[in-house]
């Protein structure tokens, strides 16, 4: 037969749990107790008072020096520097315009005083008629009149030719301010008609636009020539 061993006996499960769970009441509590007698000394010492307590939040680390707010003085700005400017030199003094004339050609200001007065008269008494007398030319001077029978030599192929239309400057009544051309063709008429009540008169049959002072006012016009004829060399 064999021998069998006597079994232990078993402690209850229940027995077990009610141990252990002493035992982690019994660390507990004497933990509790050290960290009260800890902080009960730390209190009751007379050496609690000497520093205070500073919360350690925002706090300045030690290692680095406090930072003061200084003010950084504001930049001026550079003043530019003022342009240097130079002395103006002066102008050079312009020479007065040459006056080319002192009278207008379509005007009666070059006209001598004789048939000037003469025509002024006429002019107002052809206004009252309806009739506007306008001056196409009056004195000329002597380059124009040259510029004037040189054409005509062209046109009519001589100088005899040009001159019964165009004199050359010696023989021109227009360059002496003693001619004058009138437009237009009414102005013309009328005043071929009534000119000589003004001492006014058409000179030329081939010119109904030439006109002199040719006789006394109030005197009958002498008779018309049939062009102009040149007296003097060109």
């Amino acid at each position: 037969m064999t021998e069998q061993l006597p079994q232990r006996p078993r402690r209850p499960m229940r027995s077990r749990l009610l141990s252990v769970t002493g035992a982690a009441v019994l660390v507990t509590v004497v933990g509790s107790l050290l960290i009260w007698h800890t902080q009960l000394g730390d209190f009751l010492s007379p050496e609690a008072d000497k520093e205070p307590v500073v919360s350690g939040l925002n706090a300045p680390s030690a290692a680095e020096p406090t930072k003061l707010a200084t003010r950084t003085p504001e930049a001026r700005p550079t003043p530019k520097p003022k342009p240097t400017v130079s002395p103006k030199k002066p102008s050079p003094t312009k020479p007065a315009p040459r006056k080319t004339s002192e009278y207008g050609e379509q005007n009666i200001n070059g006209l001598s005083p004789k048939l000037r007065a003469r025509l002024k008269k006429a002019i107002v008494a052809a206004r009252a008629d309806g009739i506007t007398i306008q001056i196409n030319s009056g004195r000329r001077s002597a380059a124009k009149q040259q510029r004037l029978f040189d054409d005509a030599i062209k046109k009519y192929g001589s100088a005899k030719a040009a001159s019964r239309w165009v004199l050359p400057p010696k023989d021109s009544a227009h360059v002496q301010g003693k001619a004058v051309d009138i437009k237009p063709v009414a102005a013309m008429q009328w005043l071929d008609k009534n000119g000589w009540r003004f001492g006014v008169c058409r000179r030329y049959d081939n010119e109904l636009w030439h006109f002199e002072a040719l006789t006394a006012p109030g005197t009958k016009c002498p008779p018309r020539e049939p062009h102009s004829v040149a007296r003097s060399r060109s």
